[in-house]
């Protein structure tokens, strides 16, 4: 005999945004911090400095985009119109 199957328990999308608001400065903190450490080994040369600033500035998304996709989902599954 099947056992009654729970439904999984779903955070609450107001404690996801505060979870995920947190993660989020903590990754631009850590970001800021690896990076501007990183520059003092750099050439002297403004071509570089450039690229390696606009590049940085541009690519602290990509880790940030997996956790603002999880803080977006919907609390309860979407009706389908099924009825």
């Amino acid at each position: 005999m099947n056992a009654p199957s729970n439904p999984p328990r779903l955070i609450p999308a107001r404690l996801r945004k505060l979870i995920g608001s947190i993660g989020v400065m903590v990754i631009l903190f850590a970001w800021i911090w690896i990076f501007t450490s990183l520059y003092d080994h750099l050439p002297q040369n403004r071509f570089v400095h450039l690229v390696y600033f606009v590049a940085l500035g541009m690519g602290w998304i990509l880790p940030v985009i997996p956790l603002i996709s999880w803080m977006g989902k919907a609390d309860q599954p979407l009706d389908t119109g099924v009825r």
